[in-house]
């Protein structure tokens, strides 16, 4: 697992949460109801901030040591956590899947991934980017 130190701002009955993901750039998140919700949110959005690097082409940083970002002024009386991240996420390994579709529908994704010009596995991947 990959675990990336978040910083946590405490809240109050009229503030949000804030959450800050140091070493991953413009990657931030909040919650409402607690510290709880923040580190939930927070593991979506650290999530949804690798896959869009991923598709741009850029690097994921390696995570940073709570001690080291600490001593930052900037995070003076936040509260740390860590949050755990599936390898998986970060993987382009190919890996060979068994689907089942009505034949139907597997027709109408064969003409479209030829028309397309790729294959039956491209098209659906290419899909799910995409999406």
């Amino acid at each position: 697992m990959m675990k990336f130190p978040i910083a946590i701002e405490p809240g109050n009955a009229t503030t949000a949460w804030g959450v800050v993901v140091p070493d991953l750039p413009g990657c931030f998140s909040a919650a409402d109801s607690g510290i709880d919700e923040a580190i939930d949110n927070a593991k979506e959005a650290i999530e949804l901030w690798i896959e869009t690097a991923l598709d741009l082409g850029q690097d994921i940083p390696m995570p940073s040591s709570i001690t080291d970002l600490q001593k930052k002024r900037e995070f003076k009386a936040w509260v740390w956590a860590v949050v755990e991240i599936d390898p998986a996420l970060l993987s382009d390994d190919i890996e060979r899947v068994n689907i089942t579709l009505p034949k139907r529908v597997l027709a109408r994704l064969e003409a479209k991934a030829k028309k397309s010009g790729e294959t039956r596995s491209g098209y659906i991947a290419q899909m799910a980017i995409s999406a």
